[in-house]
């Protein structure tokens, strides 16, 4: 379960995320990083449109995401700031395909950051 602390919360970091970190898209997921300080913990939100399907569906897909970035998290626990856009093909995708999109899409995020 991913940590209260490490939950993004206010539109301002969403926006900072979205508007000027590191992009990088699969077929499921679309995963934004931003860095902030390094002491900083890292946070992470989520965005499930209603493209994704009714409130049933987005809450399931949700919490595997939320599953998959509390494991992620145990990796880069601070400076970092990412949200994850869930796209509508993920209603269907089952927990292996998600889980392989997020983490190529986090990879590539990092790797871009990075150069």
């Amino acid at each position: 379960m991913l940590a209260q602390q490490h939950r993004m919360r206010t539109s301002v970091q969403f926006s900072a995320a979205t508007r000027s970190g590191a992009r990088s898209g699969r077929r499921n997921v679309v995963v934004y990083a931003h860095p902030c300080a390094p002491q900083e913990p890292t946070l992470v939100g989520f965005i499930v449109s209603k493209a994704v399907g009714n409130a049933v569906v987005r809450n399931r897909v949700k919490r595997r995401l939320r599953e998959l970035a509390a494991e992620s998290i145990a990796e880069t626990p601070r400076g970092l700031h990412l949200v994850v856009r869930a796209l509508p093909a993920s209603a269907e995708a089952d927990w292996s395909r998600l889980g392989a999109d997020y983490r190529a899409a986090l990879i590539a995020a990092r790797r871009k950051l990075a150069a």
